[in-house]
């Protein structure tokens, strides 16, 4: 089920970081283009620069707080699965990737005009900054105890290169996404369960019949 931030009237509702968050969404959307100052973005939505600065400090830390907001949502929503502790590592991280890039289609509009048309693609990484602190960590989390190397020196540089690795793999699927024009992204869907699983397959040294697998279909979505 696609999940959206929810839209509520901002007089209404207590202000919060996620509630900021939303309403800087809709700005951007509605206007195709950031707010230009603290003051004008308050102004417009109803509520003083001092409740504004109780969450963030600035417009740009807002910016920075959406795809984290989207990966809280998610790690919620993976929790709140009744079948969490029972997964190991591949299976948590394909649910997630399914939750949160269905979040992402929920608010693909925004995540477009963020992204997408950044003519600059530092600027786009850079959106993605405190999210990817967050995914990391995440990552080190749900992976505890998947690495069986004796030494711990060894260790900490296989964890080190999985939770880079994972997030290399997650900017590469975002990429896809992004560019896919299949309907219900289903091309996405298949790209996730493809790329995961051949990760595994590498990670776990087994056969490569599903990195071969994987490989051709890129070179099949590159050649059409």
């Amino acid at each position: 089920m696609a999940t959206k931030l929810r839209e509520l009237p901002a007089a209404a509702q207590e202000l919060t970081a996620d509630k900021i968050t939303e309403l800087y969404m809709h700005y951007c959307l509605e206007n195709n283009k950031k707010p230009e100052s603290v003051y004008l973005f308050c102004k417009q939505n109803g509520f003083v620069e001092k409740d504004f600065y109780k969450h963030f400090s600035s417009i740009d830390a807002v910016e920075k707080s959406v795809f984290v907001t989207f990966h809280k949502l998610s790690v919620s929503l993976l929790a709140q699965s009744g079948d969490v502790d029972v997964l190991g590592f591949r299976d948590k991280l394909l649910t997630y990737y399914f939750t949160y890039f269905e979040i992402l289609t929920a608010n693909r509009s925004y995540v477009v005009f963020a992204l997408k048309e950044n003519k600059n693609r530092l600027d786009g990484l850079l959106k993605l900054k405190e999210f990817r602190t967050n995914f990391k960590a995440f990552i080190s989390e749900i992976s505890a105890g998947y690495l069986k190397m004796k030494s711990e020196r060894i260790r900490k540089v296989q964890q080190d290169a999985l939770e880079e690795g994972a997030w290399i793999q997650f900017l590469v699927t975002l990429k896809f996404w992004l560019d896919d024009e299949s309907i219900g992204f289903e091309k996405t869907d298949l790209f996730i369960e493809k790329s995961i699983r051949a990760t595994f397959d590498l990670i776990d040294t087994t056969p490569l019949e599903s990195v071969i697998d994987f490989g051709k279909f890129l070179i099949k979505e590159k050649l059409r």
